[in-house]
């Protein structure tokens, strides 16, 4: 798929995603090796998208199992169609009185309906999900396994036995093999701590806020319109604010959406008034913003 490191560099330049030489190594070497990638960094640092990239830039169809608190192997794996399992035992119910109409005892029709169960337990009643869906894909696909970290440890434990053999057992049907092995990417936002077993079987990549140089690139590349020395400033101010002791401090994808609306607004230059009528864009939480507020002054210094 992809010849080096330079090729997989270029590759994400073309689809207009900027990754560094550590990234694009971490990706060949996942993709060369079979193995899954887990991503750990703050929110908005571009990790889900670096996922959606990479199933562009593959041409593989991106299968996404969004994780959060109550998530079990039911919703991830597959569910069984309950309601047209039901619809279809009514529209036959005739035929099952058949069936049963000359069993000597309770046991023996209850032994003959029980017979039946591949008919009602086979895939045209299954519901796959995520995981499954990617599974038994007949084409190669991106899995993207996001916020692991919002799912219980069970889940994650779960979770590990899929990954390492690519297979799962349904009592009914029995055990499912990958068609074809996906690429899979985890991303983590850093709520809990991961286990070993799956940092161990996965290889590690952590994103954090890029450096300046690299993030004005990134809001070239995004915000073409944007002027050059706007561009720069709003950098200066959002590195300068990320360093405030913050709830949160600004993403990337924060910096992005400050930069369209300061083009939306014809903005040419920074000045206090423009920034604090749209401090909104990069702070979300009150405390934040008033910590920030405070701090205007040291933050508008020395701009480019």
């Amino acid at each position: 798929m992809f010849q080096s490191v330079e090729d997989v560099q270029q590759h994400f330049k073309d689809a207009r995603y900027i990754a560094n030489r550590r990234i694009c190594t971490v990706i060949y070497l996942a993709e060369r090796m079979g193995r899954p990638v887990l991503i750990e960094g703050p929110a908005g640092v571009g990790k889900t998208e670096l996922a959606k990239t990479l199933a562009e830039i593959t041409e593989r169809r991106l299968i996404r199992l969004q994780c959060y608190e109550g998530l079990d192997e039911g919703k991830a794996l597959y569910e069984w169609k309950y309601a047209k399992q039901l619809l279809y035992t009514q529209l036959l119910k005739e035929r099952i009185g058949e069936l049963i109409a000359d069993a000597p005892s309770l046991p023996d029709a209850v032994a003959r309906i029980s017979g039946q169960d591949d008919a009602f337990f086979s895939h045209r009643f299954l519901s796959p999900r995520p995981l499954l869906q990617a599974i038994e894909s007949p084409d190669p696909v991106v899995l993207l396994v996001d916020e692991i970290d919002k799912a219980e440890p069970e889940f994650e434990a779960f979770l590990l036995e899929v990954l390492s053999d690519f297979q799962v057992s349904v009592p009914e049907l029995g055990t499912i093999k990958a068609t074809n092995i996906p690429l899979v990417v985890l991303t983590s936002n850093n709520a809990r701590e991961l286990s070993d077993g799956l940092k161990r079987r996965c290889l590690h990549l952590f994103i954090d806020f890029p450096p300046p140089d690299e993030e004005l690139e990134i809001i070239r590349l995004k915000v073409p319109e944007i002027p050059d020395r706007l561009a720069r400033a709003v950098v200066a101010v959002v590195n300068k604010i990320r360093v405030l002791d913050l709830r949160k401090a600004p993403s990337v994808s924060e910096s992005l959406d400050w930069a369209r609306s300061l083009v939306i607004l014809n903005a040419d230059a920074m000045d206090r008034e423009l920034v604090e009528s749209t401090l909104t864009m990069l702070v979300k939480h009150e405390k934040d913003l008033e910590r920030v507020r405070g701090a205007l002054d040291k933050v508008l210094a020395d701009l480019p």
